[in-house]
């Protein structure tokens, strides 16, 4: 899941952004709020956490560009600003969640999960095509009444494709979704990550679309 942080604060940039990482997210990590501002719009994220006192541009403001250019990308703000006042700015100007620092990671992670469930119109916390699940929380996938645990990347791109069953998805978009910025990605690495995912779960678990790209099919 592609996830854009930001956040100025070094220290706590660097934690999160670990957190994210062994969690399977692909991060991509900007420290000011123009350079977020580029970033939303020239790359497609599943969700935005946002720091507020940010330089060269505030968090409300990359706020307020979002929501005004109707991109409705669930935005989890992460601040130490504690007041009532601030926290209803935020959620008026577009933020769709609000956790105050310090905070635990485990509900960073909740809160996250919650969002993405939201924005997909389902409160299931199971990923599943009928044939296929996934658990987000634990990582592990079930088929045929097999339960098995994945590697943080071969769980990422199953995760991608449990998101929309039935949908082609691209090496390119495949990729987006595994690996953030900076992150080196070998030229079969995707066909590796599907070849293992068949292993554990089943050949017929995710579909090649010759020229197109991989699905898992939607089934009732």
């Amino acid at each position: 899941m592609r996830t854009l942080l930001v956040e100025d604060d070094r220290m706590i940039g660097d934690a999160v952004a670990s957190a994210l990482k062994d969690a399977s997210y692909a991060v991509d990590w900007v420290r000011d709020g123009e350079t977020a501002m580029i970033a939303v719009r020239d790359h497609g994220y599943d969700i935005v956490l946002l720091d507020l006192g940010l330089p060269k541009a505030d968090g409300i403001s990359v706020l307020r560009m979002l929501r005004s250019g109707g991109n409705h990308t669930p935005v989890l703000v992460i601040t130490a600003r504690d007041a009532v006042e601030d926290r209803i700015l935020g959620l008026d100007t577009g933020a769709d969640d609000y956790i105050i620092k310090p905070f635990d990671f485990g509900e960073l992670l909740a809160r996250m999960r919650a969002l993405v469930r939201r924005r997909a119109g389902t409160s299931a916390t199971i990923l599943t095509n009928g044939r296929v699940a996934l658990d987000p929380t634990t990582r592990e996938a079930t088929s045929n009444g097999h339960s098995t645990r994945l590697t943080a990347r071969e769980f990422a791109l199953l995760r991608a494709l449990l998101m929309r069953p039935g949908a082609i998805l691209s090496r390119g978009e495949l990729e987006d979704r595994i690996y953030g910025w900076g992150e080196e990605v070998e030229s079969n690495a995707i066909e590796f990550l599907i070849h293992s995912l068949r292993k554990k779960l089943g050949a017929d678990t995710i579909k090649n679309v010759r020229g197109m790209g991989w699905m898992v099919p939607k089934t009732s």
